[in-house]
């Protein structure tokens, strides 16, 4: 009995205890229900949407910075082409005292019109070789100037159409193009800013730098040859003119030189330089031996007088 007695006293305490833990939790959550309705219907809530957008902002950016590569290589891959070309320097009488291959990058500013360097147009251009000749009345001339697109079997012929008069900036002119209709590339216009990503995408090293991309047969077969442009010829009928993609960030912007690490090598001259959102922001023009973040770009803004001025010329 003395058993009995004690189980009966202790239920209502353990009743009580559930109760009162139950009447905790309500209270609790009450509470907290309280102050989460306070907080989102504060000032403060705005601040925290802010924070949110402003973070949701920063995400969608680094996704579009990452996939920025792909997208300007696979959008815009057929508007950038190679160039080859040869030029001469001598004088009136005789044979030329100099004969120079020269190998570069173009892109598609507008119809008919590609973007290049100066130094690619007129390949004599800030040659000190050929500035010493010209000063003893020697002239410099083109031989042949061509543009190698990607996915097409066969060359443009190139022609001058306005050179810049203080930068390294030319506008070709495509002659016989119908066969092709590459799209032009959109140009920024906004002044980019130190820090940002950049794409470069251009034909490093030139010919051998495709062939070296080549499968390993075409690569056995035209490795040793000394024609580029045959060479160029054979890689275009077998569409292995594709252009290469290296990415940085700006260093630093003055007036309208672009300073950035993308690396970079011979032939990616004139070659298109991209901002994460798949605008030209500049040309690729020339890098520092020996200095890893020392690549040189022009900047795009000053292209469009020279797009406006070939555009009205007659031809």
């Amino acid at each position: 009995m003395t058993v009995n007695r004690q189980t009966h006293e202790e239920e209502p305490v353990c009743t009580a205890w559930q109760r009162l833990v139950q009447a905790a939790l309500i209270f609790f959550l009450a509470i907290t229900l309280l102050v989460l309705a306070h907080y989102f219907l504060t000032p403060d809530s705005k601040a925290l949407q802010q924070q949110v957008h402003t973070l949701s902002a920063q995400v969608d950016e680094l996704r579009q910075e990452q996939a920025m590569p792909s997208l300007v290589l696979n959008r815009y891959r057929n508007s950038i082409c190679y160039i080859f070309g040869i030029y001469q320097v001598g004088f009136q009488s005789g044979k030329p005292i100099q004969r120079t291959r020269i190998s570069g990058t173009g892109f598609v500013v507008a119809e008919g019109l590609i973007a290049t360097n100066r130094h690619v147009a007129e390949p004599w251009y800030g040659d000190p070789e050929t500035d010493a000749l010209i000063a003893k009345g020697a002239t410099p001339r083109l031989e042949k100037m061509v543009a190698y697109f990607p996915g097409s079997p066969a060359p443009v012929n190139l022609t001058p159409a306005a050179l810049s008069s203080d930068g390294d900036l030319a506008v070709m002119r495509m002659v016989d193009a119908s066969a092709i209709s590459p799209r032009p590339l959109p140009l920024s216009l906004e002044k980019p800013n130190a820090g940002e990503l950049v794409a470069v995408v251009g034909y490093p090293m030139g010919v051998l730098g495709m062939m070296a991309k080549a499968p390993t047969p075409v690569y056995a077969r035209l490795a040793y040859r000394r024609d580029d442009q045959g060479a160029a010829s054979e890689l275009a009928a077998l569409s292995l003119i594709r252009p290469s993609a290296t990415c940085g960030h700006l260093g630093d912007v003055v007036g309208d030189k672009l300073i950035y690490d993308a690396p970079t090598a011979h032939g990616a001259s004139g070659g298109p330089v991209f901002n994460s959102r798949g605008e030209v922001i500049g040309i690729n023009a020339a890098y520092i031996d020996g200095f890893a973040g020392g690549t040189l770009g022009v900047s795009s803004q000053a292209l469009k007088p020279l797009i406006e001025k070939a555009q009205h010329q007659r031809f």
